[in-house]
């Protein structure tokens, strides 16, 4: 469900290697949305906000640990600058921080953004982790893309902000995409789907598909769809 008509969204990363976003963004749909004006992407380092001779984003954890921790500093400076240039009101600007312990993105999750957002700040974590006093004190919420770790966060800012491009009214050359794919609704899965040649190495489309009677089709779709998401409904 996406509760406006008519809107654009800005995606500020902030991470120590933007060049990571280079190729993705660049290409497909979220080129053509960007082009299009309805989305925008901005890139902000935290470490051309430290304050030290080498540009340190990283320490030692306090009381001892494997590995490093980002820096507080760097990150609250950086977010609180990209604040500062008032493009939406803080009201309409969601601060995330990608970490594997954060909850586990929905499609849900892709439609509340869109819907109550203009701009969303994502902070690509690295390391152990993020000092505390960040998502205590910076970020609204924590998310993670899977039950699994990541050598960093800009791969699961890249798959929040494509889940909700593609949500952004015009982003899909068909309205319907949206509404049709798997996890448009709890539970729905999409139906299975075929192209030309009507039959490939002995596979044939199924003869619903080709009889042309648009009622048919839809029922045997919602069928489907049932059976793939397990709950097996009777389309009447």
């Amino acid at each position: 469900m996406i509760y406006r008509t008519d809107m654009s969204m800005r995606f500020d990363f902030v991470s120590i290697f933007p060049e990571c976003f280079d190729s993705y963004l660049g290409v497909s749909m979220m080129n053509r949305a960007r082009q299009d004006g309805l989305v925008s992407f901005r890139f902000a380092d935290p470490r051309k906000y430290a304050t030290d001779k080498h540009h340190t984003v990283d320490d030692s954890p306090y009381g001892g640990g494997a590995g490093m921790v980002m820096k507080p500093e760097p990150l609250f400076a950086c977010v609180e600058d990209l604040l500062s240039e008032g493009e939406a009101s803080r009201d309409r600007t969601r601060i995330i921080l990608f970490s594997a312990k954060g909850r586990p993105f929905v499609q849900d999750d892709a439609r509340r953004l869109v819907g109550s957002y203009d701009r969303l700040i994502l902070i690509a974590g690295r390391y152990e982790g993020v000092d505390e006093r960040v998502h205590e004190h910076l970020v609204d919420e924590e998310l993670s893309i899977g039950e699994y770790v990541l050598t960093g966060g800009e791969l699961p800012a890249m798959v929040v902000a494509d889940a909700v491009t593609r949500l952004i009214p015009g982003v899909l050359g068909n309205a319907e995409s949206a509404e049709t794919e798997s996890h448009s609704e709890e539970g729905v899965l999409e139906h299975p789907q075929y192209t030309k040649p009507e039959e490939f190495r002995g596979w044939r489309v199924p003869d619903v598909l080709l009889s042309g009677h648009h009622e048919e089709i839809r029922k045997w779709r919602e069928r489907m769809s049932s059976r793939r998401a397990g709950t097996d409904i009777e389309t009447v």
